[in-house]
């Protein structure tokens, strides 16, 4: 690493420094209201893209119903990474953002379907959203994202349409799901 470099991550480890650690209530609880405000989010979205494919009429606009998924899930990130109390939750929303989409679009083309690629970008985003403490390992945090897209994947070629109903729930309850297990872990230890 570089001096520059070097002097970055230190200045960020002391910001970090004296913060204690999240309570598993606060962090159910961030998940929570972020789950909540992701819900109307991703319907938005799924709904605009599902008729934007659809040839029937009566549905929603596709393009207002997109817009407005789109508009809505930057507050889903501000409301994860300000309720589980993330020191830098400004940046931290702008990196979700970023990662939502570098994640999302390529898995999308990948899985030929949106519902996994949504989840999949919407994970990831929540990985830099939601605040990591001391002993969390970012690594099962992408495993865990990972399960839930591939989850999400089988479940639409499997249930069908319930998966649409589903989603929201699990970007962010896989991510607090994997905290849970790496505490577990670090408790037998």
């Amino acid at each position: 690493m570089t001096p520059l470099a070097n002097a970055a991550v230190r200045r960020r480890r002391a910001s970090d420094a004296g913060l204690q650690p999240l309570s598993p209530q606060r962090k159910w609880r961030a998940i929570t209201f972020g789950s909540l405000v992701l819900a109307p989010a991703l319907w938005s979205l799924i709904g605009g893209l599902v008729a934007a494919a659809s040839d029937e009429t009566g549905g929603p606009e596709p393009a207002a119903a997109v817009a407005l998924g789109l508009a809505l899930l930057p507050f889903a990130y501000i409301v994860l990474a300000f309720a589980s109390e993330h020191p830098r939750a400004p940046g931290a929303v702008l990196r979700a953002m970023g990662l939502c989409l570098v994640v999302g679009l390529p898995v999308s083309a990948l899985a030929a379907d949106a519902v996994t690629g949504i989840v999949a970008g919407v994970g990831a985003g929540g990985i830099a959203a939601l605040r990591t403490d001391l002993g969390q390992d970012r690594r099962l945090r992408i495993l865990a994202v990972a399960v839930a897209a591939a989850y999400s994947f089988v479940l639409a070629r499997v249930a069908g349409p319930v998966v649409l109903v589903a989603a929201p729930i699990f970007p962010f309850t896989c991510l607090g799901l994997a905290d849970h297990l790496a505490e577990w872990r670090r408790t037998r230890a």
